[in-house]
């Protein structure tokens, strides 16, 4: 089945807001007497924020009451970095990439379990470049479960076996399988490994040279 879609993943795809997140939530463990390291926040790629909540907490029991509190903090937080991202944020030849896409006709979609990524796009001005985009706030299940990859499919028009997934953790690979889609990921082997063809980054490559492979 020949590619007919792009469905990117938004942090540490197009722009690297892992080291945002990071900073969160290492503010966040710090307050609540938590050690968390960059080891740590490896585990919390590509998972939803309840989930990396859960993480972050190691086995410490809280109330539902005060993991939305947590989970509130650490967003506000994050919020705070976004808000001094711009342009100059996106990674090297995305921008490149997205434009390339829109000019042969391949539809383009985010699928990201971040319930900010309207904010980043708009913080990155791409907003306008995608067909749909699919959120953390989807009523759906997070990635590794293909939920938000099957919404997006259906947004943009597109059969799944015609959707290729660009991601760059496990779990959204694991996530783009589930739902019968093949993945382009970014990132070193013992991650991203599992997908069809794997990438250090967007960088040097083209969509065609994509499409060639898959197609």
């Amino acid at each position: 089945m020949r590619i007919k879609a792009f469905l990117f993943d938004l942090d540490g795809v197009l722009t690297d807001t892992s080291e945002l997140h990071f900073l969160g939530w290492k503010r966040l463990a710090e307050e609540e007497g938590i050690n968390f390291t960059r080891e740590d926040n490896e585990a919390l790629r590509g998972v939803s924020r309840r989930e990396s909540l859960n993480l972050l907490l190691k086995g410490r029991q809280v109330t539902e009451e005060q993991a939305l509190e947590m989970m509130e903090r650490k967003n506000g937080y994050y919020i705070e970095l976004v808000g001094q991202m711009t342009p100059a944020d996106l990674l090297p030849g995305a921008l490149k990439m997205l434009d390339e896409n829109r000019r042969i006709g391949i539809k383009q979609a985010i699928v990201s379990s971040s319930k900010n990524a309207w904010l980043v796009l708009d913080r990155l001005q791409i907003g306008d470049m995608f067909d749909a985009v699919i959120d953390g706030n989807a009523p759906a299940r997070s990635k590794p479960y293909p939920d938000l990859f099957l919404l997006a499919s259906k947004a943009v028009g597109v059969p799944v076996k015609e959707c290729l997934v660009v991601e760059d953790a496990e779990a959204g690979v694991q996530a783009a399988h589930a739902a019968g889609m093949r993945a382009l990921g970014l990132g070193p082997v013992d991650r991203v490994g599992a997908a069809e063809l794997v990438y250090d980054s967007l960088q040097r490559h083209t969509a065609q040279e994509i499409l060639n492979f898959f197609n």
